[in-house]
This record gives C-alpha cells, sequence and structure tokens, in this order.
C-alpha cells in the first residue's frame, strides 16, 4: 500500500491490512496470479464473477471452500491495486 488508507479510521485500514492477509502470491501456484489463501482460485476469476452479475452467494456455492472475507480481500485489494496504478479513461 501506498501509505492512504481505503478508510479515514485508523481501525478500517487496520482491518483491510489483515484482509488483505488472504491474497497470496506463490510463484508456484497459478504462475504467481494473487490467489485467495493459496487456493488455486485467482482474485481475477472472482473480480470477474462479480462484474458479469454472480452475487457472493452464488460463488461461495460454486466454490464451497471460499469464504465471504475472501470475496471481501477480493474487492479490497482490486481498489488498493486501482487506486495505486493510474487507469487510462475509456471513450464511450
Amino acid at each position: 500500500m501506498t501509505g492512504h488508507s481505503p478508510n479515514s479510521h485508523p481501525l478500517c485500514y487496520l482491518n483491510g491490512m489483515k484482509a488483505l492477509e488472504r491474497i497470496t502470491v506463490n510463484p508456484m501456484v497459478m504462475s504467481g496470479k494473487p490467489c485467495i489463501r493459496g487456493l488455486r482460485v485467482t482474485v481475477a476469476n472472482v473480480l470477474r464473477l462479480l462484474a458479469a452479475g454472480h452475487t457472493p452467494q452464488r460463488i461461495l456455492t460454486a466454490y464451497p471452500y471460499l469464504e465471504p472475507a475472501d470475496i471481501d480481500a477480493c474487492l479490497l485489494y482490486a481498489s488498493v491495486r486501482v487506486d495505486d496504478e493510474e487507469v487510462a479513461s475509456v471513450r464511450a
């Protein structure tokens, strides 16, 4: 993180950092892509499912070894990554 908290309250920042511990990167798992708790489920896959309109409950049913906090961690991870990188505008 760059020192900017996802929320201005210090407790929210600490909870966010704890949530990010669920996201792991291991070159031996899914070619080093960010995964959930070392499982073969990538953050990107969960985000794609959410973007496609799947509910968290539907994702948890499809992946019974995931927990609600895993989906929250994926969203937090994405928000941190977007905050750290400039995203080019898309013209309509």
